[in-house]
């Protein structure tokens, strides 16, 4: 065991750091964003979506992997964009991420519990509007507890909730290609997909930011990159093995949906697995199904928690944010305050906004702040000759870098004008505060 210069300690290997990536990877995400994506590109266009999602994961995640093997902090992209542009602009670029966490955090926070509602209806219908966001505010709150302890005791429960994670995917893909009907995939033809249509990229580019929302997540391990051991080989590692598994598994999902349901009928129902499986077992077998569709989203939102912590704890640390978020419990060293403001900034978004408006958010807001910026500065790092002392390089540099910012901007410029100008604003309104926040201190 080895301790960070901040009280962290080193106890989380290959197999937590796996498991914690996975988990936060799928949640409630694939089970609530299948029909929307559906909705936007029927049949088997829909395969379109989850294929650009996982190469552009693939190709992002090398970008982080260099970056995480090298610099294995607490906080991530926040140590990342502070040690890429240097003395000069670092510590701006890293505080306007770390103001874009403190907000995009609780979002997908709140994402997570709005589905979570939302599934948790096929067993209790909650006809109610207050109904339905006590469920969120009660799932928030007992996280928070599950959260509320040492890093050791974390791992393990990561472990537990991985495995249910997995039992859940293993069984709807198991019974779906058991069931599989080829009529009902061929009576789906897609709709013929024109390379030369403006209209029909900017459908694409929807889509696939509700994608890229359940891929998310594939660099958790770098927001605990101080308490990960071997970081220069389990990170990289912990991200190719995730990225790659799910993948495989969001296609089969997509598959085994596009061989036992019409893509009409799949679009419009908010509970498609459950469905399926009262549809081959009957409905007690599917209720129990849908219990463990919770377990999954229960899963998904621990690990996002977890990873966000680190993130506001580790600018506050750094004085480049609120100080009081640096704090540490002395007892179970975990970043306090970082967990109770996720807690209480993401049950208040899930009161008042609806999850297709926070699945595009979640997107679009991060793209230019976080990725975009992290992949250009890693050419940058190149260039100047820092990167060639890295632990880690990804294959054939810098094609994925290159890749990845194209989709990246397609994404973008492809969502619609309201999610555009929500980013641009963050990014206007985080230079006024980091501004105040310089003259304050000088």
């Amino acid at each position: 065991m080895s301790s960070t210069p901040h009280g962290l300690q080193r106890r989380l290997g290959l197999t937590e750091a796996v498991s914690l990536n996975m988990i936060d990877m799928v949640g409630i995400g694939p089970f609530v964003t299948l029909p929307l994506i559906m909705q936007l590109m029927p049949g088997k266009n829909a395969l379109l979506a989850w294929l650009l999602g996982a190469l552009l994961a693939l190709l992002d995640s090398f970008v982080w992997s260099e970056l995480g093997a090298a610099y294995p902090e607490a906080g991530g992209s926040y140590q990342f964009l502070k040690i890429i542009f240097g003395k000069k602009y670092g510590k701006l670029f890293a505080f306007l991420y770390t103001w874009q966490t403190a907000i995009q955090a609780p979002l997908v926070v709140a994402s997570g519990a709005i589905g979570f509602s939302q599934y948790f209806q096929y067993l209790i219908p909650l006809p109610e509007w207050w109904q339905q966001k006590l469920v969120c505010v009660v799932l928030i709150t007992v996280l928070y507890l599950l959260l509320n302890r040492n890093i050791v005791s974390t791992g393990k429960i990561s472990k537990a909730l991985w495995i249910g994670v997995l039992a859940v995917l293993a069984m709807v893909i198991g019974s779906g290609l058991y069931h599989f009907n080829s009529s009902i995939l061929q009576a789906q033809e897609p709709i013929n997909f024109s390379w030369v249509n403006i209209g029909a990229w900017m459908i694409l580019g929807q889509a696939s930011t509700k994608a890229i929302y359940c891929y998310l997540g594939y660099y958790n391990v770098c927001h605990l990159g101080a308490e990960i051991q071997r970081p220069e080989t389990n990170i990289p590692r912990s991200m190719i093995i995730s990225v790659l598994a799910i993948a495989g598994l969001y296609l089969l999902l997509q598959w085994v949906v596009l061989g036992n349901i019409d893509s009409a009928t799949a679009a419009k129902s908010e509970f498609v697995f459950s469905t399926l499986m009262q549809k081959w077992f009957g409905q007690e077998i599917a209720r129990w199904f849908t219990i463990l569709v919770l377990w999954v989203a229960l899963s998904s939102l621990f690990a996002v928690m977890l990873g966000y912590s680190r993130v506001l704890y580790a600018a506050a640390a750094d004085g480049n944010f609120i100080n009081a978020f640096a704090s540490i419990d002395e007892e179970k060293k975990i970043p306090k305050l970082s967990l109770l403001w996720l807690a209480v900034i993401g049950g208040a978004f899930s009161l008042l906004f609806k999850l297709k408006h926070v699945i595009s958010a979640i997107v679009v807001v991060r793209i230019l702040t976080q990725f975009i910026s992290q992949s250009a500065g890693l050419i940058w790092l190149q260039k100047n000759g820092t990167r060639k002392l890295f632990p880690y390089k990804m294959p054939l540099f810098p094609l994925p870098i290159i890749l990845s910012l194209i989709i990246w901007l397609f994404v973008f410029f492809s969502s619609k004008t309201e999610y555009i100008a929500g980013a641009f604003g963050v990014i206007v309104v985080g230079l006024v505060i980091y501004w105040i926040k310089e003259i304050n201190n000088d």
